[in-house]
Parts: C-alpha cells; sequence; structure tokens
C-alpha cells in the first residue's frame, strides 16, 4: 500500500505504527513533516515542509490560531502537490488534525481517503481550561476556545475517518463528531517496555549509580508545566524529602511550555517552584535530568521505586501506560482520562490533584513499604498488555481500519 504521514513533528503518534509498516517491507511510505533533521529510513522516505504563513505578533486572538494552522496546512498542501507532479499518489492519507495539515489535501487529492487522528477538542469547561483556580480563565476564553476548534470542525469534513485514542479524549468532541471517529490507542510496545530488577542509572553529583536498592522517586513530562502537575509535584517534594531521609528525586523534562500559558517569571515553572519551596527542599537529593534519551528514561522508569504522574483533566501521556508496562508502582492525579487507564487500589494509587500533603503522604507510604505496594506494578503491567499492547490489540485495530479505507489497494497483512 502507498501510505502518507502527515505530522509537524515526525513521527509524533506514528513511531510505533510507521516503524513496524517499514519493517514489514512491500510498501511505499512517505512522511510530511515540518521537523528539520530528519533522515530518511530504510522503507520510510521523510520530506520536510515549511508553513506557508504564520500569524504576525499582533494577529487578531480569535483567529491567530486558524490563521496558523491553515498556514501550515497550505505549506503541506504545497508539499502534497509537489509529491503529486513527482507521480505519487497515496492509497491513504493519516495525519493529525490539530496543526491544520490536513485541511487541504483533499483538494490535491479529492478521491484518496483520509484518516485523520483526533486528539482533543478544546473544551471551556471539563477540560485543561479552568480546571486549576490557580491559573483561572477569563471571560474570553470560552470564545476563544471555541475559535480555536474551527480547525477541527474544518477537518471533520476533510476526514473519511477519524481515531481518538482514548475514550476520554473522544468524548470531548460534539455529538456530530462521534460517528466518524473511532477509539483505539496508538498503542504501547509492551513486549519491549519490560520491568528491569538490574536497572542502573550513574549519577555523576554522587560519583555513582543508583539501582533498585536506592529510594528513588520520580515525575516525567515533556515539559515541567502546571498542566502536567509540576506545581503540586514540587509543592509535595518537601515533604516527602522530610519524612524519607535516604529518598532522592529523578526528575525528566524540559524547562519550556508545551500546554497552557507561559510563566511569568523569570527561568520559568522551574525557577519559580524552585524559589517557592526553597530552603524547605534538601536539592542535593533532588536531580533534575532534563530531557534524556527514551533507552535512559526506560531505565529511570524501571528502577523508580514510585512515581509520580499528575495532569488536569486533559490528553492521557504515552509516560502513564509506558511505566504501567514496566511495572512501575504509580501515585497519579484522579481525573477522568487517568481512571480511564488506571483503578486505584489494583493497578496504582490515585490522589488530589490539588492537595500536594496528601500526593507526599501517599508517595512516603510506598517509598516505607514497596513490597506492599508491588502487586499494583504487576497489575498495571497486565491491565496494559490486555488493553493497550501495540502488536496484539491496537495494531490489528488500525490496519483494519487502514485497508477498509482503500479496499483496492495493497492491503496490509494482519501481524
Amino acid at each position: 500500500m502507498k501510505l502518507l504521514f502527515i505530522h509537524q513533528n515526525y513521527p509524533g503518534q506514528y513511531r510505533q505504527l510507521v516503524d513496524w509498516l517499514a519493517a514489514q517491507g512491500g510498501h511505499e511510505i512517505v512522511f510530511l513533516t515540518q521537523r528539520k533533521g530528519v533522515a530518511s529510513s530504510p522503507g520510510i522516505r521523510v520530506v520536510q515542509y515549511a508553513p506557508h504563513h504564520a500569524p504576525a505578533k499582533d494577529a487578531y486572538g480569535l483567529s491567530r490560531y486558524w490563521e496558523q494552522c491553515t498556514g501550515a496546512g497550505y505549506g503541506a498542501a504545497m508539499a502534497c502537490q509537489k509529491l503529486q507532479a513527482e507521480g505519487f499518489t497515496p492509497d491513504v492519507i493519516l495525519g493529525h488534525v490539530g496543526w491544520g495539515e490536513l485541511t487541504f489535501t483533499k483538494i490535491v487529492w479529492p478521491d484518496v481517503p483520509v484518516l485523520g487522528y483526533f486528539e482533543y477538542y478544546f473544551l471551556a469547561e471539563g477540560g485543561s481550561v479552568g480546571f486549576d483556580p490557580e491559573f483561572p480563565s477569563n471571560p474570553a476564553t470560552p470564545y476563544i476556545m471555541h475559535a480555536r476548534n474551527a480547525v477541527n470542525f474544518a477537518n471533520l469534513q476533510t476526514v473519511d475517518l477519524g481515531q481518538s485514542p482514548t475514550r476520554w479524549q473522544k468524548r470531548t468532541y460534539p455529538d456530530s463528531f462521534q460517528d466518524k471517529i473511532y477509539t483505539c490507542h496508538d498503542g504501547i510496545r509492551t513486549d519491549r517496555l519490560l520491568p528491569n530488577p538490574n536497572a542502573a542509572v550513574r549519577l555523576d553529583r554522587l560519583g555513582r549509580s543508583v539501582t533498585r536498592e536506592d529510594e528513588i522517586f520520580t515525575y516525567m513530562a515533556r515539559n515541567m508545566e502546571p498542566t502536567r502537575g509540576f506545581h503540586s509535584f514540587m509543592r509535595a517534594l518537601p515533604h516527602i524529602l522530610d519524612a524519607r531521609p535516604n529518598a532522592r528525586a529523578l526528575i525528566i523534562g524540559g524547562s519550556e511550555v508545551s500546554y497552557g500559558k507561559e510563566s511569568q517569571q523569570a527561568g520559568g515553572y522551574r525557577a519559580e517552584m524552585e524559589r517557592e519551596v526553597g530552603d524547605r527542599v534538601d536539592w542535593s537529593r533532588v536531580h533534575f535530568l532534563g530531557r534524556i534519551p527514551y533507552s535512559d528514561y526506560q531505565t529511570v522508569m524501571q528502577l523508580s521505586r514510585c512515581h509520580i504522574y499528575l495532569t488536569v483533566p486533559f490528553v492521557l501521556s504515552w509516560s502513564l501506560l509506558e511505566t504501567m508496562s514496566m511495572e512501575a508502582t504509580i501515585v497519579a492525579s484522579d481525573v477522568p482520562p487517568v481512571r480511564e487507564a488506571m483503578q486505584h487500589g489494583k493497578t496504582g494509587l490515585l490522589v488530589d490533584f490539588f492537595e500536594p500533603e496528601a500526593i507526599a503522604r501517599q508517595v512516603v507510604e510506598v517509598l516505607a513499604a514497596p513490597g506492599d505496594f508491588a502487586h499494583l506494578g504487576r497489575a498495571a503491567r497486565a491491565h496494559v498488555v490486555e488493553n493497550y499492547d501495540f502488536l496484539t490489540r491496537c495494531l490489528p485495530v488500525h490496519i483494519e481500519r487502514i485497508n477498509g479505507l482503500a479496499p483496492n489497494a495493497q492491503p496490509i497483512a494482519m501481524p
């Protein structure tokens, strides 16, 4: 089959799928992306495109996002025209709808079916916006959120079929979207994300490696920001370290902002929270690792005695399911998207996002008696294997959907 993937940040949610397809051979795969410096690999031709237009700094707030997304969409369409001129016509197009990249694909190829990734519908209530009273919305927020959804509405007409990774994320969309979207996660490689009792990570500050014998607890997010509960974690940190004098925190993540507003203070949210907790924290036992290679992240999770996952009601992170696959004992925020994947007392421990001391108490219990909670990690892995495994659970669903969109093309063989 001839497949065109479009995602501004290669490979995005298609990491597992595109690699698996390339490994099978026999398919022509083109991946269109804005990401620079990505080389083509065996079975995958990577083509970079640039947005045709970007909004000015003083662009009207209600149309800024639409302007940005149509600029990306037209840039992607021009790249598609070039591929067409070279003789490439895909059997199916797969892409994320959120940045407008799919918006004009039907103008280039009217008869080519499109499978769109519907990740999140911008909610003025019930989602990430307005959840945390520390970061209140303003009277313009409902208008801004509704205006941002113009991209979702335009792409509902573009796609032939949609995918959402979780039931909660699908339910953020209006009823008019529901019949066009199927729910299936991108998939977790549980065959690779395994527990490892011998995991070890060297910490230069200590001059040695830490292992599962050490009292390690972890926090991870793409960026350390309120949407992923970084402020709640940092406020829990002094209580955890005070109660457990041998514990060490390993923190993975960047200092930028992926979601929501940027910090108004110098140094971003990390510096802001460091100043807030100040001398109440023994900083010699806090290790900010930054963004690290995937293999190192995996090792850190494998040696963690307790992993803390905090999020507002928003897109479910791959990292939660990945750490569950590695049998981590997880303390997570009790919000709807997390409850879909984790059951309190059976596959993890759910806590109030707004109660740092309660978060700390739960983490301290796990650190003090890890054996009493080890069954949660084993059950978490079993749950992920059963419901989110890429090869056995998710891949067959996606293959069936893709093949169904192009019945006259060479089908993708089931694993």
